[in-house]
């Protein structure tokens, strides 16, 4: 079924969903991964979070990085449930699986203990934990994967463009790293070479610093062209009260946001979170009156956005609000030991979290092909232009022209012929 049928447009330049909203939902399923520690509730964030990712993926590098995130996540329960396992757990438990032999540690090391009784209760309790840092860690890697960490930059305040091209790179580098790692696999595989093994992960090594090298290289070069780190002239108290009202308003949004995901505080929480958010955005407003950088096409926030993002704080929303009426249903006790159960409304508070899978636009890989057949030429078949950036050129600019493959009713082979730009 075509976009239009569905009616949800194709990601071009002009329609791309704002990275911003991505990022507002991935957070939002997040906090809501904070809120909880029912397995049932993290498996199903994860699984809506790998849905949109799937259902709006581009082919982009940094859209790859996602499996790397949900390797992370794995690794992490995996170090958890290890060190529950040889250091113990605080949760007092009845049913050993095994006893260790425990190493015997001086006074001051009272409290810490190598070894000993390993309880079911405890091994529960560490994966229910690892469990959540790991649903926090593929959340994060749906953001990762799905905004564009450029349209993100593009659309930062002026005041933090600076740090935000620092995060930025550092954004970038997972995701390039993996595409480099494997390419040059694939390549030792077409040369009949190992590609698996500490052997092969050394010789595949030496490449990959030398790409990130090449690359930083290039981005100073570019960078110094393009004019980085110029600011302008404003006065020494403008600047003060930017600094102020900038460093207070993050506080208080630190302050807010922990008041809000702890378990005491949500009543002063929201108050202080939007005091702060008013004093945070007010500094930068006053900070991007330094930048004197331009914007080329900045992103638009439209209706998409909003509901985008709006499904990512609804969850986020609905999950604070269920952990204050039923908060034992979203973190089930590791002792006794007893089978969890799903809560049905705020599960399907977390449902909300799939609406981008139908409101987005539809990325370039995933809006398929349009066939045209004709009595002369047979099929052609048209696809969009820059395929997996998300953001297609425009008519008119470089790169506009689309690849037409037509295949003769004679020869079988298909022959592929650039349209005039």
């Amino acid at each position: 079924m075509s976009a239009r049928v569905l009616g949800v447009p194709r990601a071009t330049r002009s329609t791309a969903l704002h990275a911003g909203a991505w990022w507002l939902w991935a957070l939002g399923l997040a906090t809501a991964a904070s809120r909880t520690t029912n397995p049932l509730l993290l498996g199903l964030l994860i699984g809506v979070a790998g849905y949109v990712v799937a259902a709006r993926r581009t082919d982009a590098p940094w859209a790859r990085s996602y499996g790397a995130f949900l390797k992370l996540g794995l690794l992490v329960i995996v170090i958890r449930l290890v060190f529950a396992f040889l250091l113990g757990s605080p949760i007092p438990g009845t049913h050993t699986l095994v006893t260790l032999p425990e190493v015997p540690l001086p006074e001051w090391a009272r409290g810490v203990r190598i070894g000993g009784r390993v309880t079911a209760e405890g091994m529960l309790f560490a994966f229910y934990d690892g469990l959540k840092l790991a649903t926090l860690l593929i959340c994060v890697g749906a953001a990762n994967a799905l905004a564009s960490p450029a349209r993100l930059l593009k659309s930062l305040p002026g005041a933090l463009y600076e740090a935000g091209v620092a995060v930025v790179v550092a954004m970038t580098f997972a995701p390039n790293l993996v595409a480099d790692v494997q390419r040059l696999r694939a390549a030792r595989r077409l040369r009949g070479r190992p590609d698996r093994g500490v052997k092969a992960l050394l010789q595949v090594g030496l490449p990959v610093l030398e790409g990130a090298l090449e690359r930083s290289v290039s981005l100073a070069a570019a960078m110094d062209a393009r004019g980085y780190g110029r600011t302008a002239q404003v006065p020494s108290a403008v600047r003060h009260t930017t600094t102020a009202l900038t460093l207070g308003g993050l506080l208080g949004v630190c302050a807010g946001t922990y008041g809000l995901l702890a378990g005491t505080g949500a009543a002063y929480g929201l108050p202080v979170l939007l005091a702060g958010l008013a004093a945070a955005l007010a500094g930068l407003w006053l900070g991007g009156r330094r930048s004197v950088r331009s914007r080329y096409r900045p992103d638009r926030w439209g209706v998409r956005a909003w509901l985008v993002s709006g499904s990512g704080i609804a969850v986020a929303a609905l999950t604070i609000w269920a952990n204050s009426y039923d908060p034992a249903a979203l973190h089930p006790p590791a002792v006794p030991l007893t089978a969890p159960v799903l809560p049905l409304w705020p599960a399907a508070g977390v449902l909300v979290g799939l609406l981008p899978a139908f409101v987005a636009p539809l990325p370039q890989r995933a809006a398929g092909a349009e066939v045209a057949t004709g009595p002369e030429s047979g099929a052609r078949t048209r696809a969009g232009s820059e395929a997996g950036t998300g953001a297609g050129p425009g008519p008119g600019e470089p790169g506009a022209g689309r690849a037409r493959v037509r295949k003769s009713p004679a020869q079988g082979a298909p022959h592929t012929k650039e349209s005039p730009q």
